[in-house]
């Protein structure tokens, strides 16, 4: 899939999944929720206060007709409650609605009903950027701030499978640097050779790592034939960007989605189910994205289990 339009196609072939929401008494994730059940995306359970939750419907001119409501009136009770829905299996996604980041995500790690995996959880956010042919996975731009090497073998795991959910076979992984040559002074630069050299042992699958790699070698062919370097695995046509820390994959992120014509939609992975981690200054157009492409995931990860 290199847009999408394409991913949205690929959902209708698939059983429409639901997402539970924590606090959903918020008025843009409930315009996304409803445009997702509109579009066959996703159906939704609310779970938070039903009186806000009507009351913020009613100024949207929004049904909540076909749509399950269990009251909590307590944020943290209801984050706890939405997510059991995934635990148990009564839902395949769980999305962050009005509560604050650190609750919702102490909700996803809690030992009794949370979504732990054992793996190390990674932010994924997937691009359709105006002028380039395939879709662009960034990672992580937004929740581990200084990955070790461990953490970026896992962040490479997470973020192939959601590649793989979406349709590509064997994504191309660039672990990004200022240049593209291991600089013993450049931690970054080892870092990603030494992950491109776990890729050739066999220990990182799925995929085919090389780096270190500049951002324009990673992403543009003819820079790469400019500086003669189409001898290497990636010649401007890689599909995962792997960000050396959290500064300079969340600058990617914004710069793009505030100077270029973008679409996104981004996941929290290495948790049992996908889960919808927008911040209220996502787009209308990014809530949905994101709702789409983790029920993509969510179809994956139950056929391969």
């Amino acid at each position: 899939m290199n847009n999408f339009d394409a991913l949205l196609e690929k959902i209708s072939s698939c059983s429409k999944k639901k997402v539970a929401v924590a606090v959903a008494q918020d008025d843009a994730v409930l315009e996304a929720v409803q445009a997702a059940k509109e579009r066959n995306i996703a159906d939704a359970i609310l779970v938070g206060d039903e009186d806000k939750i009507k009351e913020v419907a009613a100024s949207l001119n929004m049904s909540l007709e076909g749509y399950e409501i269990i009251d909590v009136k307590n944020n943290t009770e209801a984050a706890l409650t939405a997510v059991k829905l995934v635990h148990d299996g009564k839902a395949d996604m769980y999305m962050k609605g009005l509560i604050d980041t650190k609750g919702f995500l102490k909700s996803v790690l809690d030992k009794e009903v949370g979504l732990r995996t054992g793996k190390p959880l990674s932010h994924v956010a997937l691009f359709e950027v105006e002028g380039l042919e395939k879709m662009l996975y960034l990672t992580d731009v937004a929740f581990i701030p200084y990955p070790t090497l461990e953490d970026k073998v896992g962040i490479i795991e997470n973020t192939v499978e959601v590649a793989h959910a979406c349709g590509v076979e064997c994504p191309k992984v660039a672990p990004l640097a200022a240049v593209e040559v291991v600089n013993p002074k450049m931690p970054a630069t080892v870092e990603a050779a030494e992950l491109a050299k776990m890729n050739e042992e066999g220990k990182i699958t799925g995929c085919i790592v090389d780096g270190p790699l500049s951002m324009d070698l990673a992403i543009d062919p003819e820079a790469a034939r400019h500086k003669g370097a189409t001898d290497r695995k990636i010649v401007g046509d890689a599909d995962i960007l792997l960000f050396p820390d959290i500064h300079a994959g969340n600058l990617v992120y914004k710069t793009l989605v505030h100077t270029a014509n973008v679409k996104n939609g981004c996941i929290l992975t290495g948790t049992k189910a996908p889960v919808i981690l927008t911040s209220r200054s996502d787009t209308f157009e990014t809530k949905v994205n994101s709702i789409a492409l983790a029920a993509i995931v969510a179809e994956s990860m139950a056929k391969n289990n």
